[in-house]
């Protein structure tokens, strides 16, 4: 790597010369590949030599460094932190000295007169450039010294306090206007007068499915008894019923009403589906289907395919927590994978739906009810399923949602940044006045807390948006809109998506989930927080993986391939029965029922202010394309399912990661590595790697990105976990694919191929990306020559 000069002392400018020098060095080098380097000047030069460049007018070839953000440089040997090269630094006192004669040798002999009018004409140009000099001091800023990151970061965190957060909640609570519009506008103004210079309102029209103006009802036909979704008979709802139902629906369920008889499918899986069409005619009747094992939308389009009229959903006692109470309680789920239902040909003409089921949340007491389910009382937990030869009930669902258009909102501020202005990390909530509060109390903190430290000097590396997003509830349809509209720009720009979807909705678990890219750094933050653990000595443990994220990080992980992490508390088991069931909206806690000494939601502050400055100050991005290549190689363990190209690929993708990593280590580590450009080029190669792992298309709620896994008891990729049960649900229902009986076998068959052969694909692609990443420690030191 060779370093050029700006300019010498002449004034003249030297761009793209090398710079020689004339005095030799002892260099040992380890590598025979190493390219000669001169480190840079040192700090004080680098101002001298800026200082020189203004007065003689030469050109600049760049932005001004800022001695104050580098990291200083020790005056030893430089060594890897692989032991792959070392070499020693120049002489520190190594200085180019520039001289200029002041005058022929004849002058010495002029006469005194002659003397004086020179030693005159001197005095006036050397008064002159005083006062020049004096003239534009004022115009220049002194500059404030930042921190050093570690003293960053412990300052930043003493900002964040658990009262101020307490207080922001507050004042959301207290909003006269509680509507998505007057949230979103609240938080305008906050952004505004918290520092943030660029804040963007948006508005987008949608169409939205919402409760109709009566209950949805399920009524016993041969008792003609009528119930609500929460169990309470019709005939003695109270006006709290009647506010219970307004969040007891599923959106965009088709309308109507469907009668049909009980059949218990458990968690609709595959077999309990191949159970049920053996001895039992199921069109047009209704299914009772748990939460849990398989994503919603996944269990929805079997269930369609098999005929089903109508699915009552409902979450099994024994699969919730300990402590929480749903007995009695219905939800809300959304069917709509994302994005505005309308853009995706769906009108109030077509039916205004997603599914040609009639969709409906129940409590498990109703369940308990309609399977004629003896008692759970008893420990161990009874799960709910009908009695074998139990009568079947025969009932009728009526679902009466209704479509609307509304104007959802989105609420977008920028801090920016210096080098790189137009890299942004990005942050996300969302201000649904009906999921709760929280994440805008700890968004609003965050950004006081940074914009704190810029008005003390510290200017960020990379961009930070933070992002408030509407129509989560139904569908994190603002989130959807917003990506689609600036995908071209994200695609380019976006390095982070830091999600506070949901950080408090409990107090047992610390869970952390993020991409393989950020896994290490996610594990890294989790298990420093922990050290000060809000439960003293009764701390959990650092837990990470990379599930399927709910909320609005969605179309950032699934679309677009960005690396993303969330911190959350929460509440819940971990087993694979009970891992879908985030998929439930009940009406929520209040943050100060959940956490009234918001000491939770001030260590999720806290661990993700940690993740925004390593994200938008480290020069050289906190991935790690080695844990993408060990994920690929734990989830091909069933050697039996794939096959030796795969493995050898899979194999030549860690070698190669593995050789790239440590490369990274070089402009990490040692600051006379970081060539802006070739930094930046290097940033963007750790940025891309996971877009590799995006597939055209895969099933209903399964995420288009390979990387992220859905639970179970074993890694695996989730197309793999499905192609094996599309097999046996050929077998199950005619309906699968449209095709002939003899054309039906063979493309049930070959699922499986074609899922192994995408991700071949996706590694192929990946080791190819990563090649060229190391090409650009290969190639750089000649280019630069």
């Amino acid at each position: 790597m060779a370093y050029r000069k700006v300019c010498d002392a002449q004034g003249g400018p030297l761009v793209g010369e090398v710079l020689h020098c004339s005095r030799g060095l002892d260099l040992d080098w380890d590598l025979e590949k190493e390219e000669l380097q001169e480190p840079g000047p040192s700090i004080d030069r680098m101002q001298m030599q800026h200082v020189d460049c203004q007065r003689s007018g030469c050109s600049d070839p760049g932005p001004d460094p800022d001695p104050e953000l580098m990291e200083p440089i020790q005056q030893s040997v430089s060594v890897s932190p692989h032991g792959r090269f070392e070499r020693l630094q120049e002489d520190p006192n190594y200085i180019s000295h520039f001289t200029r004669a002041p005058g022929h040798k004849g002058q010495r002999r002029l006469h005194c007169f002659v003397l004086r009018y020179f030693l005159a004409g001197a005095g006036l140009f050397i008064l002159g450039l005083l006062i020049g000099w004096f003239a534009h001091t004022p115009t220049i800023k002194p500059l404030v010294r930042p921190s050093d990151s570690s003293d960053l970061l412990e300052e930043l965190l003493k900002v964040i306090k658990a009262d101020k957060i307490n207080a922001l909640q507050r004042s959301f609570s207290i909003l006269s206007d509680d509507s998505e519009e007057a949230r979103a506008r609240y938080l305008y103004r906050q952004w505004v007068g918290l520092g943030l210079t660029d804040v963007h309102l948006s508005n987008h029209t949608v169409l939205l499915s919402l409760p109709g103006s009566t209950p949805n009802t399920i009524t016993d036909r041969s008792s003609h008894q009528c119930f609500l979704p929460n169990g309470t008979p019709c005939d003695q709802r109270g006006p709290s019923d009647l506010s219970k139902q307004q969040f007891s629906y599923a959106a965009y369920s088709a309308v109507g009403s469907v009668q049909g008889e009980v059949v218990d499918l458990q968690y609709a899986s595959v077999d309990d589906l191949r159970r049920a069409k053996d001895s039992l005619n199921l069109t047009n009747q209704i299914a009772v289907v748990k939460l849990g094992q398989a994503p919603l939308l996944y269990k929805l389009s079997l269930l369609s395919q098999l005929g089903f009229g109508g699915v009552l959903l409902y979450i099994d006692p024994c699969d919730v927590p300990p402590g929480r109470h749903t007995w009695h309680q219905a939800f809300r789920v959304t069917l709509d994978p994302g994005g505005d239902p309308a853009i995706a040909d769906m009108s109030r003409e077509a039916g205004g739906r997603l599914t040609s089921l009639l969709v409906q949340p129940i409590s498990a007491f109703l369940a308990k009810t309609l399977l004629s389910s003896p008692s759970i009382q008893g420990d161990p937990c009874i799960p709910l399923a009908m009695p074998t030869n139990t009568e079947r009930k025969k009932i009728t669902l009526t679902v009466g949602n209704q479509l609307s258009y509304k104007e959802i909102y989105n609420v977008v501020g920028y801090l920016k940044g210096r080098r790189n202005p137009d890299r942004h990390v990005l942050v996300g909530s969302h201000h649904d006045s009906d999921q709760g509060g929280g994440a805008s109390a700890i968004m609003n903190q965050l950004i006081a807390a940074l914009t704190d430290q810029t008005k003390r000097g510290w200017v960020p590396d990379r961009t930070t948006m933070f992002c408030s997003w509407g129509g989560s509830a139904v569908g994190n349809i603002g989130s959807f809109e917003w990506g689609k509209d600036n995908s071209v720009i994200l695609r380019s720009s976006a390095v982070a998506y830091i999600s506070l979807n949901s950080p408090v909705r409990g107090t047992e678990t610390l869970r952390a989930t993020a991409s393989p890219t950020l896994l290490q750094l996610t594990s890294d933050i989790q298990r420093r927080q922990l050290l000060s653990c809000i439960r003293g000595g009764n701390c959990p443990g650092p837990n990470v993986s990379s599930l399927q994220l709910p909320g609005d990080v969605n179309f950032f992980a699934n679309q677009l391939a960005v690396p993303t992490m969330e911190f959350a508390f929460e509440q819940t088991k971990a087993e694979e029965a009970t891992s879908f069931l985030s998929e439930a909206q009940f009406s929520a806690e209040s943050p100060e029922t959940l956490d009234p000494l918001f000491k939770f939601h001030e260590t999720i502050a806290k661990m993700t202010a940690e993740a925004i400055l390593r994200l938008v100050n480290d020069p050289v991005l906190p991935f790690y394309p080695l844990d993408i290549a060990l994920d690929v190689q734990n989830k091909l363990k069933d050697k039996s399912v794939v096959s030796q190209p795969l493995l050898s690929s899979a194999s030549s993708l860690r070698d190669h990661a593995a050789f790239f990593q440590s490369e990274t280590m070089r402009p990490a580590n040692d600051p006379k590595e970081r060539d802006p450009s070739h930094v930046r080029m290097l940033n963007d190669v750790l940025r891309d790697l996971e877009k590799s792992f995006i597939i055209p298309q895969t099933p209903p709620g399964v995420y288009r990105n390979l990387l992220y896994s859905l639970p179970g008891k074993t890694p695996q990729f989730s197309i793999l976990r499905f192609p094996h049960e599309a097999v046996l649900h050929c077998n199950v229902t005619n309906r699968a694919v449209k095709h002939n009986s003899a054309d039906k076998e063979v493309f049930c068959h070959s699922t499986m191929n074609q899922s192994l052969s995408l991700i071949l694909r996706a590694i192929r692609s990946a080791e190819r990306l990563v090649c060229f990443g190391l090409d650009l420690f290969e190639n750089y030191p000649s280019d630069a020559k």
